[in-house]
Parts: C-alpha cells; sequence; structure tokens
C-alpha cells in the first residue's frame, strides 16, 4: 500500500487531499483541506503575484505538505494552475515552496489542467455509455471538457475565472451589483466563452457536470433557497432558472448580507457574483436546462492519473500513452520522417541505458521518457525551415498544449531538441531560465545523447543495430562499439562532427565497427598436422 498526496494550487484556494492506495488499486480517503488563500488576488492586472500572496501560499503549502507526511505520504505531488501559470514572477513562489515545504511545484498548462478535471470528475461520475459536457470554474479559469466514463473528446481552457471577472467589474465595490454590472459581466463572458461553448453543443451531450467552488456554493445556496436539505450536494441536479433565481438574489443584496447567505462561503461573498455571471453564460450557451454538481476535481485528477501510473494495464493504456500521444499529433502536424524519428529514438535509449550502467549519470525512467520524446520531435522545426530547424522545434514544442506534461517537462524537451545541433546550453541562454540548476544539468545530459544518436543515424537508413560503452582512463575516454549492417561511414561522421557536448560531459569518445555476428568471418577448421 502507498500514501499519497495530492495538492492543488489554485488562484482561489489550496487544496490537500490525502489517499491510500489499497494493494487492489482502491483509494481510500485519510484527509481532504481546503484553505483559501487568494493567491491570485491583484495579479491579473499587473501579472505578478504579490509578495503578501506568495507569502500566504507558501505558509498553506508547507502546512499541508507537513500534514501529508504526517499520514504517512511517500509522496506529494503539487500541481499550480491559473495563477502561477500566468505570473511573471512564478520562479519566487516556485523557489520559496521548494525551501520551506520541501516540495516540487509543478506547472500545468490550461488544457492540462482540463484533462486533469476530467479524470477526477468522470471517476465518480455514471455515465456509461452518455457523453457530459464537464465545467470547472476557478478563479482565474474556466475549463470545458466534453468525453465520455472512459475517453475526452475536447478540452478547452479559458482566461476567465470568479477572480479575474470580479477584480475586473467589482472591486473595492460593496454594494449590490446593479443589473447593468451584471449584464456587462454577463457579455465579457459570452465574447470569451461563446466560440468554445458552441463547439460543444453541436458536438452533442446527454448530461453537464459542474466542480469547484463557484458551482457548488451556488449550488449550495440554490438547495437551501428551495428547502431542500441533502446530505451532499455528490450528483445533486439543480435547474438552470434556480441557479439564475439564485445569482439575482446574491446581485441585489450588498457584500455583508452576502456573506450571510446560508450555503455561501463568506471568503467567496465578493468574487460570488462574477463565478455566477460566468455559469450562467455557459449553460445558456450549452442550452443546458439543468447541472448536476460533483464533489470531485483536479485534485481527484491528480490521484486518478497516478494511479493508472501504478495499475498494470494493457500496452496501449501505458501511464505515458496521453504523453507520447500528444507528442506524436504535434510531430505527425509537422510532417516528420518519422521512421528517422524512431531510429533515433532506440539509439538514444541505448546510449542513456549504457551510460548509466557505467555510472555516468543517475537518472531514471522519468528523464528517459523525456529523452525520447526529445528524440520524437527533434527535426520537426525542417516544417518551417531546415536553417536553424532546432529553434523552430524549440518553439514548435514550447508554445504547443501538449498533454500530461508540466512546464518544466515542456520546457526539457523542448530545450533537449534546441540542443540537438549547433549551440552548447549555457546558462545564460534565455531559454533556459526557467529551469533550475539541476534542470540546466539534465537538459545538456539528454542534449548529449540525442546529438550522438541523430549522428549515428545520419543516412536516416536505419543502418546501427546496437551498440556498446567501456569506460577508459589515463585520459578520460569513451570507447563506443557499434553493430552495424553493412558500412556506416556517415554515421561515423555524423558523430564527429556532433560529439562536442557528450565529450564536456564525459570524455573523449572513440567509435569502433563490429558487424553483426552472422557477418563475421567463420574461424577456419583446424587442419591435421
Amino acid at each position: 500500500m502507498k500514501t499519497l498526496g495530492a495538492i492543488d494550487i489554485g488562484t482561489n484556494s489550496i487544496r490537500l487531499e490525502v489517499v491510500r492506495i489499497e494493494d487492489d488499486f482502491g483509494i481510500a480517503t485519510l484527509s481532504q483541506q481546503k484553505e483559501p488563500v487568494r493567491l491570485g488576488e491583484g495579479e491579473f492586472k499587473t501579472n505578478r503575484l504579490t509578495n503578501a500572496a506568495i507569502a500566504r501560499g507558501v505558509l498553506v503549502c508547507s502546512r499541508f505538505a507537513e500534514m501529508a507526511r504526517g499520514f504517512g505520504a511517500d509522496e506529494i505531488i503539487a500541481l499550480a494552475t491559473s495563477a502561477v501559470r500566468e505570473a511573471e514572477n512564478q520562479h519566487e513562489f516556485l523557489e520559496q515552496v521548494r525551501d520551506e515545504a520541501g516540495i516540487e511545484v509543478r506547472v500545468i498548462s490550461g488544457p492540462e489542467e482540463a484533462r486533469l478535471i476530467y479524470q477526477g470528475v468522470a471517476s465518480g461520475a455514471d455515465l456509461g455509455e452518455k457523453r457530459a459536457v464537464f465545467v470547472d470554474i476557478g478563479g482565474g479559469s474556466t475549463e470545458l471538457i466534453l468525453g465520455d466514463a472512459s475517453n475526452h473528446f475536447l478540452l478547452d481552457s479559458m482566461k476567465l475565472g470568479s477572480i479575474r471577472l470580479a477584480g475586473r467589474f467589482l472591486e473595492g465595490e460593496k454594494g449590490p451589483v446593479s443589473p447593468e454590472k451584471y449584464a456587462k459581466m454577463r457579455n465579457y463572458a459570452k465574447a470569451i466563452l461563446s466560440h468554445a461553448a458552441r463547439r460543444f453543443a453541436d458536438y452533442g451531450f446527454d448530461s453537464v457536470y459542474g466542480s469547484a467552488g463557484t458551482i457548488t456554493n451556488l449550488a449550495d445556496v440554490t438547495a437551501r433557497r428551495l428547502g431542500d436539505a441533502p446530505n451532499s450536494l455528490r450528483n445533486y441536479v439543480v435547474r438552470t432558472s434556480d441557479l439564475q433565481a439564485t445569482v439575482d438574489l446574491l446581485c441585489r443584496l450588498p457584500l455583508e448580507e452576502r456573506r450571510r447567505v446560508p450555503g455561501l462561503d463568506a471568503d467567496r461573498a465578493d468574487i460570488i457574483c462574477g463565478g455566477g455571471a460566468i455559469l450562467m453564460t455557459v449553460l445558456e450557451e450549452l442550452r443546458a436546462e439543468e447541472i448536476r454538481i460533483s464533489d470531485r476535481g483536479l485534485r481527484h485528477g491528480i490521484i486518478v492519473d497516478r494511479v493508472d501510473q501504478e495499475r498494470p494495464t494493457r500496452a496501449e493504456d501505458r501511464p505515458h500513452a496521453t504523453r507520447r500521444t500528444s507528442i506524436l499529433q504535434l510531430a505527425r502536424a509537422c510532417k516528420f520522417d518519422e521512421e528517422h524519428a524512431l531510429n533515433v529514438v532506440q539509439i538514444s535509449h541505448w546510449l542513456f541505458d549504457e551510460l548509466r550502467r557505467l555510472g555516468f549519470h543517475p537518472y531514471g525512467a522519468r528523464e528517459r521518457e523525456l529523452l525520447e520524446y526529445a528524440a520524437l520531435v527533434h527535426d520537426i522545426g525542417c516544417f518551417l525551415s531546415h536553417s536553424n530547424h532546432q529553434k523552430h522545434a524549440y518553439y514548435l514544442v514550447r508554445f504547443s498544449d501538449l498533454l500530461g506534461f508540466n512546464d518544466t517537462e515542456i520546457d526539457t524537451v523542448a530545450n533537449v531538441a534546441y540542443y540537438h545541433r549547433k549551440a552548447m546550453p549555457k546558462s545564460k541562454h534565455e531559454n533556459l531560465q526557467n529551469l533550475t540548476r539541476q534542470g540546466r544539468k539534465l537538459v545538456a545530459v539528454l542534449a548529449s545523447v540525442l546529438r550522438v544518436a541523430e549522428g549515428l543515424d545520419r543516412s536516416h537508413l536505419g543502418l546501427v543495430k546496437g551498440l556498446r560503452l567501456e569506460r577508459l582512463s589515463r585520459p578520460d575516454r569513451v570507447a563506443m562499439t557499434l553493430t552495424a549492417s553493412t558500412d556506416c561511414q556517415l554515421e561515423i561522421w555524423g558523430v564527429e562532427t556532433n560529439k562536442d557536448l557528450f565529450e564536456d560531459l564525459f570524455g573523449t569518445l572513440t567509435i569502433e565497427i563490429e558487424p553483426p555476428a552472422a557477418k563475421r568471418a567463420k574461424p577456419k577448421a583446424a587442419t591435421r598436422a
């Protein structure tokens, strides 16, 4: 059994879920915590987290990490979303959390946030063969997902959240929200949401599920207003017309009276009308008459995603299938040479494994996987221009919405592709500034492997069938012996002209060719004296 802590660092609140993963991969919840932090307060005007917000966020992350360890957590996964994602000074927050809480926070993209929300909410929904739209309204962004019980078909993440909208239209207001102000918020939300919502509506769905604080608070207020007393809001169904009446009621109240409304979290009173405007716009654009409430969200998605990595599955359902599929979709869209890329992946793996066997690096399966993805996309920049195609590859990877990755992993893959030829990685390079010293070291090691691997398929003919390395000393040298199907002088030349980074890290590289066993000369039969 394993104990796992999941921390969801949102724009409004930070949430913790601690679970025990049973031997049969069942999940037993040990603790749930939520703390309103307002990490994104004031950020969306300056694109910077305030010092006060950073301090609040670091304190809560430290307490939650300590709590998870108190339950015996073997692993703590912390993901940050909109507020940290968009902040120019995100590194300040990430470094302080690393130093004070002892955890690495991973910043995820909007589409990746949507995917994990789907994982969490769908795991608690009884969909069968039916399709649903999943709506999650956070403080800084709104995610829409369309999927069934086992797959998602559409993902969208928009820069529209309850804190962001309230900050734009309601900042400092303590009185009621006028019909004119509410109409302005609805029009603003519609301008951002309408195109995406129409795509979802045209696709077709059977139901709508809502998650996160804005939706659950509005549902709770509505249930109490109607005289319902459900033990839990899980799968509670609310009519759109009843929700609209609740939003209208809240808008008519001044802030202090809003705080006292039964079912409403007082800390959310100043932003609930903004969140309500977003929800009502979504439901109107989807032409949905009702919404079903989910008590699950991103943190549950973190857990489900992690459990899936532990569970034995078919090859096509491996934990990194989402990541590899996303990378291949990008590569194929760029018309890459797939056979060459797969050859380079294979050679990269041989080199990576041999270097690890000889003690040249400490990296394992995760880093090997990132190397694979960089090898798959290293030449996609040729889609734009062969000249400096490594730079084009970097931008195509860095600014694509790759699923299953956090920002650091995307940065790593993009930079390894960037350094597969020409420039040597240097800490002053702008494209390396978001990586830690350890992250830059990893890029250098993986790029050195990719440079040599690319050279070993210089002809794009897959001539190299195997290799082994030997570590020599006096002076430091690495002897590479290749098994090849035929003469591969072009491959050797490719390595000789592109081994500079490898030699900087591991020592002088020498190459010998050994033909396949079947092609070796047979020893002459012994003759009688």
